[in-house]
């Protein structure tokens, strides 16, 4: 469950709790009882990554080999010389 701050508009009184995704975003003032005075905030969430885990990788991403380069012996589609309807 996600801990929701509120602060009541009417009086400042601010205030946490753990609750439900689907918990109402405003509630009475505990302090002045103001109807619905205590509204949800938005906050900084305290979730962070730290370490070296799967979402940082330190490693270097490995190269692809390159292609090999075509070969000028007169051989192949590049040439003519392979008799294919498509050689240029």
């Amino acid at each position: 469950m996600p801990l929701y701050e509120y602060r009541c508009e009417a009086c400042g009184q601010r205030e946490e709790k753990l609750e439900s995704m689907s918990a109402p975003e405003a509630h009475d003032c505990p302090k002045c009882s103001a109807a619905a005075g205590m509204k949800r905030q938005v906050s900084v969430s305290a979730f962070t990554l730290a370490g070296g885990g799967w979402y940082k990788s330190t490693a270097a991403e490995p190269t692809p080999a390159a292609a090999p380069a075509p070969s000028s012996s007169g051989h192949g589609c590049a040439s003519g010389a392979c008799g294919c309807p498509f050689a240029s």
